[in-house]
């Protein structure tokens, strides 16, 4: 990929979020682009679509995922909880150590996909403690930072907020919102997670609402950013839509799409 060009050429950023492990394509993602941003997910724990596919079926088997995939579904999380900790249970090693080193073998394979120059922030499953072990210096990772690309200023918020799935990078409204307080007004805003708009969150496979966050909707409103970008929800039932001067766009599952989407000015 070229450097970032002077102001008065035009900019062309591809952007991808959750990825779920999904390195064949995201080694192509930059082509043609002057940057790739990278809105998080990088791990793939259980593909929903694919149960055959992620750490958690390797360990445990298609079966077990079908089960457990079928309990979040039907949002009985007590029950899906006590199904892992059953299974986590059978195994030798100690869990953490076991996801960790599944963890670290995907890492490895994404971060060296990744083009250069890349900006990144973290997905609610990622880990973040080991991306700096991992992120080359042609990737600039960005939480609660801003970034000027092309003349204009993208602004990243990583991780998701509190659920019943407790998943790696999961924090409090409190703690999400100062980072989006951190950022200020940018042109482009970079988060994981949507604004909490209904439509914006609900996911029409899952069939169930996604959590938002209402700091980042309030920060759209209130700073009117060109873009609003994110990820987080894989099939919403809204893509994209205005909130006011603001183009908001969900650009997509690219784990199983394969294709990032372009902002070019």
């Amino acid at each position: 990929m070229a450097p970032t060009p002077a102001r008065n050429h035009r900019t062309r950023v591809h952007v991808v979020s959750d990825v779920h492990g999904n390195a064949r394509d995201l080694a192509r993602a930059g082509e043609g682009a002057d940057a790739l941003i990278c809105l998080g997910d990088l791990v793939l724990f259980l593909d929903y679509a694919d149960h055959s596919r992620g750490i958690f079926p390797d360990l445990f088997g298609v079966e077990n995922a079908d089960r457990i995939v079928a309990l979040r579904t039907a949002r009985r999380f007590e029950e899906a909880r006590a199904l892992g900790a059953s299974l986590w249970a059978g195994l030798r090693e100690n869990r953490a150590t076991v996801i960790e080193e599944a963890v670290r073998k995907q890492y490895a394979e994404l971060f060296a996909a990744f083009p250069t120059p890349t900006y990144a922030t973290y997905g609610n499953v990622d880990m973040p403690p080991l991306w700096r072990e991992y992120a080359g210096p042609g990737t600039t990772v960005l939480d609660g930072e801003r970034v000027e690309i092309g003349g204009r200023v993208f602004g990243f918020v990583g991780g998701g907020l509190r659920t019943p799935m407790r998943t790696p990078y999961e924090i409090s409204d409190e703690e999400y919102a100062a980072k989006i307080e951190a950022v200020g007004e940018v042109d482009v805003l970079c988060t994981h997670i949507p604004p909490e708009v209904p439509e914006l969150v609900y996911d029409t496979v899952a069939r169930r609402f996604e959590r938002g966050s209402r700091a980042l909707l309030d920060a759209i409103r209130r700073s009117r950013p060109r873009y609003a970008l994110f990820g987080h929800v894989h099939q919403p039932l809204v893509q994209r839509m205005r909130i006011g001067a603001t183009e908001c766009v969900n650009v997509g599952h690219f784990a199983s799409t394969g294709t990032p989407w372009a902002l070019e000015w």
